[in-house]
């Protein structure tokens, strides 16, 4: 199996590493680099479990190649907020107790991310339909949905004070 030596971006710091040219950039974030919120579901890009920010747009990692992305932003739910400066998505789901077993928890965030920050004042419809990728088991739906809400309305009000989203 032939390596490649490729930079990555990852939650605003560049690492350099040689990986296979067939990783894809889960197996690279969870073996390479130990960020273990994107998590395997499926490997086909069909559950949303995997679900990072390339360039802040929603993507699968586990049908990415880790080559393919070198050079663009990647962000994980690490590196969206921290545990002293949360981001508004991460407060909402905490606030809304929008998680039962967590698994598809990190998914569902990073896509909300990628909607609120295209679509701030998404609607229910717009919430569920953005969020149909993701697949949840445990019945967490409702909760989820009004997390999507608060985190509009905590963006919504950051703004307002002059701060970002």
């Amino acid at each position: 199996m032939t390596s490649q030596v490729v930079t990555l971006s990852v939650n605003q710091v560049k690492r350099t590493l040689a990986v296979s040219e067939q990783a894809s950039l889960l197996e690279v974030l969870r073996n390479d680099l130990e960020l273990n919120s994107p998590k395997y579901g499926c490997g086909l890009g069909e559950c949303g479990a995997c679900t990072v920010l390339v360039d802040g747009v929603a993507a699968r990692a586990c049908v990415i190649p880790a080559c393919g992305v070198a050079g663009r932003e990647i962000t994980t739910l690490e590196g969206l907020g921290s545990l002293s400066a949360l981001h508004p998505v991460q407060q909402a789901f905490i606030d809304e107790q929008a998680a039962q077993c967590g698994y598809c928890l990190s998914g569902m965030i990073m896509m909300t991310a990628a909607l609120l920050a295209r679509h701030p004042d998404p609607s229910e419809d717009e919430i569920r339909r953005e969020l149909s990728g993701n697949l949840c088991r445990c019945g967490t739906h409702l909760e989820i949905v009004k997390a999507v809400r608060r985190a509009a309305e905590l963006m919504a009000q950051n703004l307002s004070r002059g701060g970002t989203a």
